[in-house]
C-alpha cells in the first residue's frame, strides 16, 4: 500500500482498536454513544473524526471518503452469559442492525467498505441456537462480501483469558486470493463450536465462507507478574478481607495458595468470585489462578471486579486491581490516558477488545487482503 488506509471505528470505546491498528492506519471516523468512553477516546486520540452519539443516528453524511477497513465491537450484553439472551433483538446488541444500515447505505452510494471485522464475545455462535449468528452472517454476505470467523483469545499475547468471535468481510468486488486461507482451517482459531455453527449456515453464506488462516503467533513472554504495580501507592485488603476471601475458596484452589506458599518467593495471581452450585446450592467461591487473569468485565457491581493476591514467603495479601493493570492487561500503552474514576476507567478497558489481538488480525488477514486487492485493481486499470 503506497499510502496509508483509511478506516472507521463504531463502536469505539476508548480507541483500543485504533490502538492497534497504529501508526500504518489513519482513522475516518470514530463513534460512541457513551460520552465518558468518547472523553476518554477524545483524551487519547483528539477528537477531530469522533461523533458522539446512537449509531442509529449516524448518517452516512457523516462519514468521509472510502473506507479501507470498518471496525465494529458492537455490544455484547446481550450475547453474553451473563445477559438475559435477548440476542441481536435486544437493546444493545441489536444496535448492530441500524450500523449494518449505514454499510449498505454506503455500498448504496458506491463507497462500499473493502474491509470488516465484526467482533463480540462468542455466545454470538450460540444464541437464540445459532440463529443471530446466521442472521449477521448473512447480512454480510448478501452485502456482496466474503467473509469468515475465527476465535481468537488474548491469551495468546496477554496474561488475560479472554476469547472474542471476529467475523471478517472482504468486497467480493475485490480479487482475494491466497496467503491468508485454506481450504479447511482446523487450528486454534477455529474451535468446533465455530466449525458447527458455520456448518449450520444457509447453503448461500457457506458458499461465500473463507478459512482464514493466520499462523499461531509465537507465545508470549508477558506474564501477569510482570503487569502488577507493587509501589507504596497501592491500597490492599485488610487482613481479615483477605482470610475471607481465603475461607470462599474450594479445597482445589486453596491447595493452589498453600502450593505457591511452600515454595518460597513471590507468586502473583489473579481472583474472580464466581457463583457455583454445590449439592444443589449456589455458593460464592474465590477461584485463583497463577499463571493468567481471568477475563476483564465491566463493574457492574463488587462480584465483577478482579482481585490481585500475591503469595510472598508465606505472607498472602489481596487488593483489587488496579485501573493501570487492567489497561495493561489490555494490551494499551503506559502512556494511554485512563478515566479519573475507577470504576469508569475499569468499564473503558473491561469493554474493549485487546490490543495485540487488533494488530495481530490487521497484520495477518486485512493487510494482506488489501495489498493484493490493490495491486488487482492497478493492474485492471
Amino acid at each position: 500500500m503506497n499510502e496509508r488506509p483509511g478506516f472507521y471505528e463504531f463502536f469505539a470505546g476508548g480507541g483500543m482498536a485504533r490502538e492497534g491498528l497504529g501508526e500504518r492506519w489513519r482513522c475516518l471516523f470514530a463513534n460512541d454513544f457513551d460520552p465518558k468512553k468518547a472523553a476518554a477516546y477524545a483524551e487519547n486520540w483528539g477528537g477531530q473524526a469522533l461523533h458522539v452519539g446512537d449509531v442509529g443516528r449516524v448518517t452516512t453524511a457523516l462519514l468521509p471518503d472510502v473506507a479501507d477497513l470498518v471496525w465494529a465491537s458492537f455490544p455484547c450484553q446481550d450475547l453474553s452469559l451473563a445477559g438475559a439472551g435477548a440476542g441481536l433483538k435486544g437493546g444493545r446488541s441489536g444496535a448492530f442492525w441500524p450500523f449494518w444500515g449505514l454499510i449498505e447505505s454506503l455500498k448504496a452510494e458506491g463507497r462500499k467498505p473493502r474491509t470488516i471485522v465484526l467482533e463480540n464475545v462468542c455466545g454470538l455462535l450460540t444464541s437464540h441456537g445459532g440463529a443471530d449468528f446466521a442472521a449477521l452472517c448473512e447480512a454480510v454476505g448478501d452485502a456482496g462480501y466474503w467473509l469468515g470467523a475465527l476465535v481468537m483469545d488474548a491469551r495468546h499475547f496477554l496474561p488475560q483469558s479472554r476469547p472474542r468471535l471476529f467475523v471478517v468481510a472482504i468486497d467480493d468486488q475485490w480479487e482475494f486470493r491466497g496467503g491468508v486461507t485454506s481450504p479447511y482451517a482446523v487450528d486454534c482459531w477455529h474451535p468446533e463450536r465455530l466449525r458447527l455453527a458455520q456448518a449450520a449456515l444457509p447453503e448461500r453464506v457457506r458458499q461465500r465462507w473463507l478459512w482464514f488462516a493466520p499462523p499461531a503467533p509465537a507465545a508470549s513472554n508477558v506474564r501477569l507478574m510482570d503487569l502488577i504495580e507493587t509501589g507504596p501507592n497501592v491500597r490492599w485488603h485488610e487482613p481479615a478481607e483477605t482470610a475471607n476471601l481465603l475461607a470462599m475458596m474450594s479445597p482445589v484452589n486453596r491447595a493452589k495458595i498453600d502450593l505457591v506458599a511452600g515454595n518460597h518467593g513471590r507468586a502473583v495471581g489473579a481472583v474472580y468470585k464466581r457463583t457455583r452450585i454445590e449439592n444443589g446450592k449456589k455458593v460464592q467461591r474465590a477461584e485463583i489462578r497463577f499463571d493468567i487473569a481471568g477475563c476483564l468485565r465491566t463493574p457492574g457491581g463488587g462480584s465483577s471486579r478482579q482481585i490481585i493476591m500475591t503469595v510472598e514467603d508465606g505472607k498472602v495479601r489481596s487488593r483489587l486491581i488496579t485501573a493501570r493493570e487492567t489497561a495493561r492487561l489490555m494490551g494499551l500503552r503506559e502512556d494511554y490516558i485512563l478515566p479519573a474514576r475507577y470504576n469508569d476507567a475499569y468499564h473503558l478497558t473491561g469493554d474493549g477488545v485487546a490490543v495485540p489481538v487488533v494488530r495481530y488480525i490487521a497484520r495477518t488477514i486485512i493487510e494482506p487482503a488489501l495489498s493484493v486487492s490493490a495491486g488487482s485493481a492497478r493492474a485492471a486499470g
